[in-house]
């Protein structure tokens, strides 16, 4: 069993201070390179944490459940505290989204650690108060789920490249088992919720999200919540509007402070 040999850790992000380690990651850094990747954006809550997310309709995020959680209270966080930035690069957004309600998987339990049961339910949707209607982000598909051996891309925000969306290619799907999948794909802070993509006919499609790291046979790993049912599921909860959170006031910090600029901490949960 795959969770009998990994050690697993949470990852959540509330910094821009550097990285003590090389990673393999590519800052995006042009607007050509960046261009395709523009419905991937940061996941910015009013503590001036973030996560990374992805549109996967003109008007709903994807992102890690363990996001829309407050990291000190544990509880789930007004979603009006929630900003999502599309494209951010260099402190501006292509455009700006704020919450309306927010879903996480119903199976999903927030209990502040790591649990490797948790990781295949680790999503949440974050439905925005307007639609996006930009012509230039275009939400992503969803992808079949990949076999091992699979080669992806991983697009996110992270420690020491916080203003700026970063991409790995390639890395591979290592493992799986029902629900979550084992990526050798880099994880660090501020990476919960990034968009693992399959390319198919050229254009990138949603696969799985990044969920936490871990130890894999001596090996840094990372850990995605394989969509499918989870997906569909979690789409179903929305529509229903059966365990979702919504907005109780508009936000009270400032455009700048929602966006990560005030000085941060980070925390790594175990």
């Amino acid at each position: 069993m795959i969770a009998r040999i990994l050690t697993v850790f949470a990852l959540i992000l509330a910094t821009g201070a550097s990285a003590q380690n090389q990673d393999p990651l590519r800052k995006l850094m042009t607007a050509d390179e960046a261009r395709a990747w523009q419905a991937v954006g940061r996941v910015n809550t009013a503590d001036g944490g973030f996560c990374t997310g992805a549109l996967i309709a003109p008007n709903l995020v994807l992102t890690a459940a363990h996001c829309v959680f407050d990291p000190r209270t544990n509880a789930p966080l007004d979603p009006g505290q929630i900003t999502f930035a599309a494209g951010w690069r260099q402190g501006r957004a292509s455009a700006l989204g704020v919450g309306r309600r927010i879903v996480v998987h119903p199976s999903y339990v927030h209990q502040g650690t790591a649990e490797f049961n948790n990781v295949g339910h680790d999503i949440s949707i974050i439905e925005l108060q307007h639609p996006i209607r930009n012509t230039a982000i275009m939400p992503f598909d969803r992808a079949p789920r990949p076999t091992i051996g699979t080669s992806v891309k991983v697009v996110s925000y992270g420690r020491d490249r916080d203003d700026w969306p970063s991409i790995e290619e390639p890395c591979e799907i290592l493992g799986k088992s029902l629900s979550v999948l084992v990526l050798s794909c880099h994880a660090t802070f501020g990476a919960s919720g990034s968009p693992i993509f399959v390319m198919e006919n050229g254009y990138p499609k949603i696969a799985s999200v990044i969920s936490a790291k871990a130890t894999w046979n001596n090996q840094d790993v990372a850990l995605g919540t394989s969509l499918g049912r989870p997906l569909e599921e979690l789409m179903g909860e929305l529509e229903s509007d059966n365990g979702v959170f919504k907005s109780k006031r508009p936000s009270s910090k400032s455009l700048s402070e929602q966006l990560g600029r005030t000085t941060q901490t980070s925390f790594l949960k175990n």
